[in-house]
């Protein structure tokens, strides 16, 4: 994922591999396998409504669920941008159709934002980049994203940790208003510098307001 000084996005496509081989066991019985971990559920420790503008007319709200249980350091790092204000002004720089749509640090013109210190990955606690979830825009660095986050629009489950991927981490969803996102993902895009996927035209976050969750 870009950052202000980053035109690349790194999606990490895995493969499948296969282990051959191996003795039998004196008894001719398998061993049984075990068992595979549960996956966590996202947790809604806490909400904001998210209103979006295209053009400087309004194109709709998203509710956003942030989790804090599961991924504590992501969660509270996007909550304090918000308390900040940081996000009020930033674009949806990036739009893939089909795939993801990303915002949050840059405004009009391209122009980017002055974010804090990186904070850790936390893709490994078992929350995949399903349709409709957040997650963390980063480089190659694993441990590189700041303010940046995008929105499935798919299930991308090539996104996420793996024994051999490093992962984008998930720290919430869009519990109301993914037909706005949908719009969002439909729009013309072109290529602007080093900037590629960039809308034809501004679609701008312009609040992001606490509010109770569903």
């Amino acid at each position: 994922m870009i950052k202000p000084t980053t035109a690349g996005f790194v999606a990490l496509i895995l493969s499948g591999l296969t282990a051959c081989g191996g003795g039998s066991s004196d008894s001719g019985t398998t061993p049984t396998p075990p068992p595979t971990p549960t996956p966590p559920s996202l947790s809604a420790d806490q909400c904001f409504v998210m209103s979006i503008d295209a053009e400087g007319e309004e194109l709709g709200q998203l509710t956003l669920a942030i989790d804090t249980t599961n991924t504590p350091v992501t969660g509270e790092n996007f909550i304090q941008y918000v308390e900040e204000g940081f996000y009020d002004g930033t674009l949806f720089h990036r739009v893939i159709n089909n795939f993801v749509v990303q915002a949050g640090g840059f405004t009009a013109g391209l122009v980017a934002k002055e974010s804090r210190d990186p904070i850790i990955n936390e893709a490994n606690v078992g929350l995949s980049n399903e349709r409709g979830t957040l997650a963390m825009a980063r480089t190659n660095d694993p441990n590189s994203a700041t303010s940046q986050f995008f929105i499935n629009t798919l299930d991308n489950p090539h996104l996420d940790y793996s024994a051999s991927a490093d992962g984008y981490a998930v720290f919430g969803q869009v519990v109301e208003g993914m037909e706005v996102v949908d719009q969002i993902s439909i729009v013309n895009t072109h290529t602007v510098g080093n900037f590629a996927d960039v809308p034809i035209i501004d679609i701008e976050i312009t609040s992001v307001v606490a509010t109770n969750c569903p």
